[in-house]
């Protein structure tokens, strides 16, 4: 098995140079095209500048472009760094310092950067032979944590591999692909899940449909006119697809296969696309920091009224899942602690922070934060999120942000947000705010105040006015002690 990306494109390019590698809107880029545009792509970074190990960021929607960029950073041995678009303008900046790319990609000039167009002229000839191993960083993806700074995730080649590797030992199907597959890419390439996804697509030889920014009406509208035959969403995008072919039935039939993460299915979700669509539904559950996916809910565990549905998934052939007190040791069977997860496609590190590393990345396992335990056959089941992440429709929130933003406002002295139930969006952002002595504000004049500084997903569906925060003797917010009447009669405390 080709072990680098551009090693896997290359294989393609000679093995079928004439199929349809991207079709972007009106747009179609064959394999050999694709191969022949990053190989001049990588040539024209090494004329500017980029050298191996330089970060090279993207700051625009999905396209072809986009791609091409992926496949050249990996042939110049530089380091893609996909930046969300939707994140308010402070931490895009605080990306780009921290990351210190060289070149940037976007749709829009930035301030400090050089910045080129995504459909960048391309240089003549190749670029210097670079020899890149299973283990070069070839992305750089930022998530945040607790303290609501992004950091940059360092991805390495094998990441890519390691998942389709550990299912063909075993001859599993959980997540395959057949010679005519169609792939629709709904999850945003600045996502692990998104770019991972499209990496699956391109080693595997097949067409991959790509959409500028995810609606539910043009992704239906894709799978009728592409006949797409798999896809990867999170359920919330389900939903929306769903809801947007009620009169044409037969719309989705084409797709045998849809991948699903972010959050469990509901099991009425669940019934309506079995029903609508009619193909086998896989859950992947897994961390940036892992890679993507390390845990699978394969389909033939997707039975309505099955118990079995309220679990993230079990481990890849050579993965592994452990269960752990507060100080590293395994726990039972069926006993609740910390998820603690081992991949062959985990991060290289964070970027930058060995100390936050170090943390994260213990004795080759990856401590996700999440709370859940195992049952007697190796599936696990999450219970609650140690950390404080809150995921709306796939996307993740941090609470240290929300309150950065809120806090910014005159009237507000201090806020807390947590993560409520939500049935379209599996979680909603709710905020707690103290306001200052004697200043009035509305959940709209916060509203307002938050746009532009947050990113739609980020700002909250509700506000309750507090006097003051719940906090423990060393002065924590106590969110669980926020969160836990919206929860109260939920078996699973996270969505």
């Amino acid at each position: 098995m080709d072990l680098t990306l551009h090693a896997a494109l290359s294989a393609q390019a000679a093995r079928r140079p004439e199929r349809i590698a991207v079709h972007c809107q009106d747009r179609t880029v064959t394999y050999a095209e694709l191969y022949a545009r990053a190989l001049r792509t990588a040539a024209a970074l090494h004329e500017a500048g980029v050298r191996p190990g330089d970060r090279v960021a993207h700051l625009a929607r999905d396209s072809e472009h986009y791609y091409v960029l992926l496949f050249a950073c990996a042939m110049a041995g530089a380091v893609l760094v996909p930046v969300n678009w939707r994140l308010g303008g402070e931490e895009i900046e605080h990306i780009l310092r921290d990351s210190g790319a060289r070149l940037l990609f976007a749709d829009t000039a930035h301030d400090g950067i050089p910045t080129v167009p995504p459909g960048w002229a391309e240089a003549a000839g190749e670029p210097p032979r670079f020899e890149a191993t299973a283990d070069t960083p070839v992305v750089q993806i930022y998530t945040s944590g607790t303290t609501g700074l992004p950091k940059g995730v360092v991805l390495a080649h094998r990441t890519f591999f390691a998942v389709r590797a550990a299912l063909d030992s075993e001859g599993l199907d959980w997540i395959d692909w057949r010679d005519d597959d169609i792939s629709l890419i709904c999850v945003p390439g600045f996502h692990v899940g998104g770019l991972w996804w499209a990496a699956q697509g391109f080693a595997a030889g097949v067409t991959n449909v790509v959409m500028p920014a995810f609606t539910g009406g043009t992704a239906v509208e894709l799978v009728r006119t592409h006949r797409a035959t798999t896809t990867c969403v999170v359920p919330a995008m389900l939903q929306m697809m769903l809801s947007e072919s009620p009169e044409d039935p037969a719309s989705l039939r084409s797709l045998r296969k849809v991948v699903y993460g972010g959050a469990p299915i509901s099991e009425t979700l669940l019934r309506q696309g079995l029903d609508r669509i009619g193909a086998d539904f896989a859950q992947i559950y897994g961390l940036t920091e892992t890679g993507n996916t390390a845990c699978c809910l394969p389909p033939s565990e997707h039975v309505p009224g099955s118990p079995r549905l309220a679990a993230a998934g079990r481990p890849y052939p050579g993965f592994a899942v452990r269960i752990t007190d507060e100080r590293g040791a395994p726990l039972p069977v069926g006993e609740v602690g910390e998820v603690r997860l081992r991949t062959g496609a985990r991060m290289l590190g964070y970027h930058g922070r060995p100390e936050a590393t170090e943390e994260t990345l213990q004795d080759g396992w990856i401590v996700t934060g999440d709370a859940g335990y195992l049952d007697e056959e190796g599936y696990l089941y999450l219970c609650d999120r140690i950390k404080d992440t809150i995921i709306v429709a796939g996307e993740n929130v941090y609470p240290a942000a929300v309150e950065n933003a809120l806090a910014a406002h005159p009237a507000v002295r201090e806020a807390a947000a947590v993560a409520v139930p939500d049935e379209r969006w599996g979680e909603a952002v709710h905020a707690f705010v103290v306001l200052e002595p004697g200043a009035a504000a509305t959940p709209r004049e916060l509203m307002l105040a938050l746009r532009g500084r947050l990113a739609d997903f980020q700002l909250p569906a509700g506000y309750t006015f507090v006097p003051s925060l719940p906090r423990n003797a060393s002065g924590k917010i106590l969110r669980r002690e926020l969160r836990q009447p919206y929860w109260v009669d939920r078996q699973r405390q996270v969505n």
